[in-house]
């Protein structure tokens, strides 16, 4: 299993933002994708996750499961700015939906909850939620079904120490489970012996 990049090109709003790059990602290594603003971070991302064409170039997952995971769209969880929940929906409700949206559950739901440190506010509407509450279960999502890669676009913003102290146990632990993790982000996220890549913009 390994996801590749080859000469890979992006563009924002039809304006080129990068080009030419490359990696490749292996079982239980993380990239940590890091520039300044407007350099093509997120840009990225999405073109990863199949939410955005790539203007050139290719990118491509490769798995001796190609049936379960026939693209990378489909062997990812993606964790943008935004949390994706609605928020008149109860958390509960919330991560149920995207469970069985993704087809192959992972954790339960109560677990993932309670592995976010969270487990008093599975009730609630998630509007209800404090601005870090609401990424904790956000972060909660990735844990109740299972998918091999991890895009993750600035994942501690909201979160206090504590929470991100928990946050960087959960990716080690999917790490350590042969898992991929592709991260953009300004600040460190605890992970070692992880790759790097620095957005430059176009070149």
């Amino acid at each position: 299993m390994r996801l590749i990049a080859e000469k890979l090109g992006g563009e924002r709003g039809g304006e080129p933002v990068f080009d030419d790059i490359n990696f490749q990602v292996e079982p239980g290594e993380g990239l940590i994708v890091t520039g300044a603003n407007g350099s093509g971070k997120s840009t990225l991302l999405r073109i990863v996750a199949g939410l955005l064409p790539a203007s050139s170039g290719a990118i491509r997952f490769e798995a001796a499961d190609a049936e379960e995971f026939p693209s990378v769209a489909a062997a990812s969880h993606y964790l943008g700015h935004g949390n994706a929940m609605k928020t008149a929906l109860s958390v509960e409700e919330n991560l149920k939906f995207w469970q069985e949206f993704h087809g192959s559950t992972h954790l339960g739901i109560d677990e993932a909850i309670e592995m976010v440190g969270l487990p008093e506010v599975a009730s609630l509407p998630y509007g209800y939620l404090s601005t870090g509450q609401k990424r904790r279960i956000s972060i909660a999502k990735l844990l109740v079904s299972y998918r091999p890669i991890w895009l993750l676009d600035e994942p501690t913003a909201g979160l206090d120490k504590a929470s991100e102290t928990q946050f960087a146990a959960l990716m080690r632990a999917h790490l350590d489970d042969g898992g991929i993790i592709v991260a953009a982000t300004h600040i460190p996220l605890g992970l070692e012996g992880v790759q790097h890549l620095t957005m430059t913009g176009q070149r």
